[in-house]
């Protein structure tokens, strides 16, 4: 059986940041590359979203209430997965995508679980901002998964 490298990122941001570096990787290893798209939906944004759903139902707008209730879950993944499917198979790559709404590092420790052909973490630029991971879940990670974990970070240019 084939080892496959897991690339982590997510769907919320933009998903395929980090891509071409894991393809690269799976190339020179020549792996496959399983990506995990985790939807995250910080818990503090869903209590607003339903807490001015509320608001507007009470004030008689129940279209607007209904739109603002249902945020997310029409999420654009299938159109996600097509780009990142295209994106690998164009370069010669076998990809698996797999798409989870969790936490990050339960839906990784979940995933071992069920497959045992991951040879390597590769964390996207997506997961490691806006605090979607911290420190402490990374330490974890780290524990939990006992293979390499490497994080991907979007360099800033500078203007001079």
């Amino acid at each position: 059986m084939k080892k496959q490298l897991l690339f982590v990122t997510c769907q919320n941001d933009s998903p395929d940041e980090g891509l071409s570096y894991a393809i690269d990787l799976a190339k020179t290893l020549d792996e496959g590359i399983t990506i995990l798209l985790v939807k995250l939906r910080k818990f503090r944004q869903r209590l607003e979203d339903i807490m001015a759903a509320v608001a507007f139902a009470e004030a008689g707008e129940h279209e607007t209430a209904r739109k603002i209730a249902s945020v997310g879950e029409e999420d654009g993944s299938e159109e996600t997965i097509s780009i990142l499917l295209e994106k690998c198979k164009n370069s010669g790559v076998d990809v698996g995508v797999h798409t989870v709404s969790d936490d990050l590092v339960s839906a990784i420790s979940n995933f071992f679980k069920k497959k045992r052909t991951i040879d390597m973490v590769i964390l996207s630029p997506s997961v490691m901002r806006n605090e979607n991971l911290s420190a402490r879940e990374l330490k974890r990670l780290v524990r939990t998964t006992l293979r390499p974990v490497v994080t991907i970070a979007k360099q800033e240019m500078q203007r001079a």
